[in-house]
């Protein structure tokens, strides 16, 4: 079956049966990134443009590699160097790229809400790779298909999101993807970085980290994003660690196994030490590995085609 939707903007868009069809379709691709080959041509007469207006290493390379085993023909273009320094409006750099015949957009912005404004004056399906502190609607696919591979069905399981809740556009996306699912979200963190009313998305709020820990089967660690931050928010980084950081110390308390996740970038030290982001706990290079599988199935699927080789 086909998505309800034309674009990937934002998980709100999503309804169940469409993060479903893109959790089946993974699975699939996940087995084609097994073989010895692990291409297919299913997009071989399609081509994809990856339009990065911010920085990004982990999202772009996973989108183009996704696209590549999907055998499209993969166009990048950097807002660094190009006609965008020169004062080229967004639509005017789209429109240009769109001329050479491109099928598909996947955009990161720094300004929330340019995907939304991209759709609307375009006709290429446009996938959202992350806009300004609004939505990263794969990468909380992908960390609910990697919670999903070890837990199974997600209802009912508890889930705590610590960190910089208020810049981040992974919580948002994760809250939105994990309340559909049906698990019960929780958020940790400073309370200069957890926003007013977070509970009206359905979730619940723990400033205590130690006691966030206690009560989850998943902790998604996210970094603090000083690049958006305008103003002091807490002391200092080494407060930050001592108070809020995920340590073997806190994990070792617990006397029970929980699931250790991160997005990345991973900021050793400071939110999660090397001993818990290197342990037996930890899936991030699952998550890694499952963003290829999830970006292939949402391409492949906003593509229109109905043949997987």
């Amino acid at each position: 079956m086909p998505l309800s939707v034309k674009h990937l903007l934002g998980i709100k868009e999503l309804n169940v049966n469409d993060i479903e069809q893109i959790f089946q379709t993974a699975d699939n691709f996940k087995q084609v990134l097994q073989r010895p080959i692990k291409k297919v041509p299913t997009l071989r007469d399609t081509t994809v443009a990856n339009i990065f207006f911010e920085n990004s290493t982990r999202t772009r390379l996973s989108f183009e590699l996704a696209e590549k085993r999907l055998g499209a023909d993969v166009v990048n273009f950097s807002a660094s160097g190009s006609s965008v320094s020169k004062g080229e409006t967004l639509i005017d750099t789209v429109n240009n790229i769109l001329a050479m015949k491109v099928d598909m957009v996947v955009m990161r912005h720094s300004a929330s809400g340019a995907p939304w404004f991209l759709a609307n004056h375009i006709d290429a399906s446009i996938v959202n790779a992350g806009d300004g502190t609004n939505e990263h609607p794969t990468q909380a696919l992908l960390d609910a298909y990697s919670m999903r591979e070890k837990l199974g069905n997600l209802k009912g399981k508890r889930i705590t999101i610590i960190g910089d809740i208020m810049h981040s556009r992974v919580a948002l996306s994760n809250i939105f993807c994990l309340n559909k699912l049906g698990a019960e979200v929780t958020v940790s963190g400073p309370p200069t970085l957890i926003p007013k009313h977070i509970e009206s998305l359905g979730v619940k709020v723990e400033y205590d980290v130690k006691k966030a820990l206690q009560k989850c089967d998943v902790a998604n660690v996210l970094r603090i994003q000083l690049e958006r931050q305008h103003k002091p928010l807490f002391s200092t980084l080494r407060e930050y660690a001592l108070y809020f950081g995920v340590n073997k110390a806190m994990l070792d308390s617990l006397q029970r196994d929980i699931i250790i996740m991160h997005p990345g970038p991973i900021n050793r030290g400071v939110e999660i030490n090397s001993d818990v982001a290197d342990s037996k706990s930890s899936i991030i290079l699952d998550q890694v590995e499952n963003g290829v599988a999830i970006r292939m199935a949402v391409i492949y699927l906003l593509s229109g085609k109905r043949e997987m080789e």
